[in-house]
């Protein structure tokens, strides 16, 4: 695989992660996307192949919950999403996650949401 775009050299990074990194359903996979204007996050058992706990900034439930100057683009509203998937794990029983960055360097959103989910109980 040739790299000759920074999508490409993710993809391959992400490939190399997912190599080594696997949700079971004691311990899910954190995974986090981001794109230009909005971030995703989902706890993803892969033994069965399910999503159990999904959030994003494009919710309009959590969208709500954003206060001025907070949105999917930036780091407050990346920990709000971070913040928002813990409280949803937590309820649906889960306490321990394997986080998978997806090829993104671990800083500024995708460290703000992994931040943010320790900080609201998630253990990694």
């Amino acid at each position: 695989m040739k790299i000759k775009t920074k999508q490409d050299r993710r993809e391959r990074i992400r490939l190399r992660l997912r190599k080594r990194i696997m949700g079971t359903p004691e311990r899910p996979r954190f995974t986090v996307f981001r794109s230009v204007s909005h971030i995703y996050a989902q706890l993803i058992d892969d033994m069965s192949g399910q999503t159990i706990v999904a959030a994003s900034s494009v919710e309009p439930s959590v969208k709500s919950v954003f206060s001025k100057g907070v949105r999917g683009g930036n780091k407050k509203g990346a920990e709000a999403i971070g913040q928002t998937i813990a409280e949803r794990a937590i309820a649906k029983g889960v306490k321990r996650v394997v986080f998978d960055r997806s090829g993104f360097l671990y800083h500024g959103r995708i460290r703000a949401v992994a931040d943010a989910a320790r900080k609201a109980g998630l253990e990694f």
